[in-house]
């Protein structure tokens, strides 16, 4: 399962896991476009289900969890990409800009590891992937509701390694840096060729890049390693 995968790096994660023989439930508030990214991928001969789901919605989270392991019979991945932005300094900031976007990444995350831990736990195992950002890491201008949400996550994924590694389910964290998606791409050509200057690779990531990092954590190829944060950034912010 991958939440937020109708678009961007949810989409590149999904469609990476497809190819790579994994059923895909792709979760996401927009269910027509998650419709549509289950059709892309199926028009491909391979297998996805579509699910509706606001991550921040405990019951939501709890069901659709439910309703895979109830279809499928397992679940082995799951994967908490789901999120938004609300940008603005302190003094513009809502309180209600403020709570979405940690609701949905970091309470978001939270309920999704509980929840696919509880599974992969009655199983024996799973692997568990949050995808936070360099922005916890570094903190943002404009951004301490998103920097706050991302840096959470971190301690997130390394208390609930802790707590869920003796039942064989891992927990990892990555955080991606300059990825060329919809949301970067609005930036201003000033903006983004400043961000690009600082990325030793000299170029942006693409969502696949990121797509395949989660696939390495997915697999038995990282299976010592738990409690992790991989950073995806070229180089940036070392």
């Amino acid at each position: 399962m991958v939440t937020g995968a109708a678009q961007g790096i949810g989409l590149a994660i999904a469609e990476t896991l497809s190819r790579h023989g994994a059923t895909v439930v792709i979760a996401d508030i927009d269910g027509s476009a998650a419709q549509a990214a289950q059709t892309t991928i199926t028009a491909g001969g391979r297998s996805a289900l579509a699910i509706p789901c606001d991550v921040a919605d405990e019951n939501q989270v709890r069901s659709v969890v439910h309703e895979t392991v109830h279809r499928f019979g397992r679940l082995d991945i799951y994967v908490n990409n789901a999120g938004v932005t609300r940008d603005a300094t302190m003094p513009k900031m809502s309180l209600e800009q403020f709570r979405s976007v940690i609701d949905i990444h970091l309470q978001g995350a939270w309920l999704g590891t509980r929840a696919a831990a509880q599974a992969m736990r009655a199983q024996g195992g799973g692997s568990i992937i949050n995808v936070s950002s360099t922005s916890g890491k570094t903190g943002v201008f404009g951004q301490t509701n998103y920097s706050a949400a991302k840096a959470g996550m971190v301690g997130l994924t390394k208390a609930a390694a802790r707590e869920v590694a003796r039942y064989g389910v891992r927990v990892n964290v990555i955080q991606p840096g300059l990825i060329r998606t919809r949301m970067t791409e609005v930036l201003s050509e000033e903006i983004w060729n400043q961000k690009l200057a600082e990325v030793p690779l000299g170029r942006a990531g693409e969502p696949h890049e990121v797509g395949n990092v989660v696939l390495f954590l997915a697999s038995d190829l990282s299976s010592y390693l738990t409690g992790a944060v991989i950073e995806v950034h070229g180089g940036r912010f070392m």
